[in-house]
């Protein structure tokens, strides 16, 4: 896979925009995890989970992908339900 496979029409701004950051994170391995992670949710995710998904995309890029791979721990305060979902589906997507 090389990029998004999801259409951006008829998502708000807002959605776009994460849609857009997730794949193009910097590093093409984590571009991989949140961008498969958006193409699948974005038009689905809730206000607080559109939040929590900025703030996870604010992070830098070897923080987050050491979080989601399991080599480094991940700090409680970054420990959210959707940073949970978003590691649930890259093991998911790893398994297939």
């Amino acid at each position: 896979m090389t990029g998004t496979t999801r259409s951006s029409e008829g998502l708000s701004p807002r959605r776009r925009r994460l849609l857009f950051r997730a794949w193009r994170r910097g590093t093409r391995e984590l571009d991989l995890i949140t961008g498969r992670f958006a193409d699948a949710t974005i038009d689905t995710l809730s206000e607080d989970e559109l939040d929590a998904f900025e703030t996870l995309c604010e992070r830098a890029d070897l923080d987050l992908y050491g979080w989601l791979t399991g080599s480094t721990p991940v700090p409680p305060e970054y420990d959210t339900p959707l940073y949970r979902r978003i590691a649930a589906f890259n093991h998911a997507k790893d398994a297939e």
